[in-house]
């Protein structure tokens, strides 16, 4: 359940976003664009080089699985759910190696692609502020 104590944050234990989200950033189809870009970013820039090496070596998966995350979080259709039931974001991660770099180059690389996206200001200080909440809380050494 969304948070109610500061409409403008999500909390990591948020099921979805407020349902004006997806409408806000431009429906699916930016969404799209959004985790395509972030995910381009991530191969091209060397700034986002430990970012990139967690992921395998492959990322269409991962590009899936994001949109269909995000779609839900962002209050869109629940594909993610649909599909694996609830999200459990930090048990799904904790495989992985999430310190304070690959954070940092996540929320890079998602406010790079926003920027490029031409993301409406307010919304993306929104989503970098949200954003920022589950990758610190991801943080599992």
């Amino acid at each position: 359940m969304p948070s109610t104590e500061n409409p403008t944050t999500l909390s990591p234990d948020d099921d979805e976003a407020p349902s004006n989200l997806i409408a806000l950033l431009g429906g699916e189809p930016v969404l799209q664009a959004l985790v395509e870009r972030f995910y381009d970013l991530m191969e091209l820039e060397p700034d986002y080089a430990a970012l990139r090496a967690a992921h395998g070596a492959l990322l269409t998966q991962a590009r899936q699985k994001l949109f269909w995350f995000l779609s839900g979080w962002m209050g869109g259709p629940q594909y993610y759910i649909e599909r694996f039931g609830h999200p459990r974001l930090r048990l799904r991660h904790m495989p992985f190696s999430i310190g304070i770099l690959e954070r940092d180059q996540w929320l890079a690389c998602m406010d790079q692609a926003m920027g490029e996206l031409q993301i409406d200001a307010t919304l993306r200080a929104r989503l970098r502020e949200s954003f920022f909440q589950t990758a610190d809380w991801m943080r599992n050494r």
